[in-house]
């Protein structure tokens, strides 16, 4: 799925947002749209946005409900994805072995083969929000070898994080088509980044 541009590198790409209920998926996605708040409602279903990412890369971001009778459907939405992105609320500590596993279900579907994915640790504004290194170690990222990932923080209400996450979405872009060798300096010992 996506166009390619000259240089080998997709032009078009299919994102889907992932992640529990409450993360603040859809509040992210109009954040990065039009870099507004918005009142949203929990999603039933889906919301789809298309969003233009730095290097002229056009982006078709598939927000994904996150309650859980609606994650049986999540692997419908699976198919010719180019990246995914999990979102996830930092300040929510007691939910975080749920979200792993519902991050390992996701990867282990056999069209998440060598995807790359991005983890948004959303909410680091407050002042109960987890540090990264700490999200990285309780969702066990290292045992992702066939992935090339990422870990950022971002604040969906301030805004903050969110340019470094499109960033991260065009250089996991990149990395679909290329093999991941080796961590990424600037954020390896942060634990905001991986490459394998």
């Amino acid at each position: 799925m996506g166009s390619v541009n000259s240089r080998g590198h997709k032009a078009e790409a299919q994102v889907v947002m992932m992640g529990l209920d409450s993360a603040g998926k859809t509040t992210l996605l109009y954040k990065l749209k039009g870099h507004q708040l918005v009142e949203t409602l929990p999603t039933v279903g889906f919301n789809v946005e298309p969003l233009k990412a730095p290097g002229h890369v056009s982006l078709t971001l598939w927000d994904v409900g996150g309650q859980a009778p609606l994650r049986a459907s999540w692997k419908d939405y699976l198919e010719g994805t180019d990246i995914l992105v999990y979102v996830l609320d930092s300040t929510d500590e007691a939910r975080l072995p749920e979200s792993a596993a519902e991050l390992t279900e996701v990867l282990n579907d056999p069209n998440m083969a060598g995807v790359p994915f991005l983890v948004l640790a959303n909410k680091q504004e407050a002042p109960d929000a987890l540090p990264l290194l700490k999200i990285r170690n309780r969702l066990s990222l290292e045992r992702f070898q066939d992935h090339c990932w990422e870990l950022r923080g971002c604040s969906a209400l301030t805004g903050e994080g969110l340019p470094e996450a499109l960033q991260s979405l065009q250089s996991l872009l990149k990395s679909r088509s290329c093999v991941c060798l080796q961590a990424r300096a600037h954020g390896a010992e942060r634990g905001d980044s991986k490459r394998s």
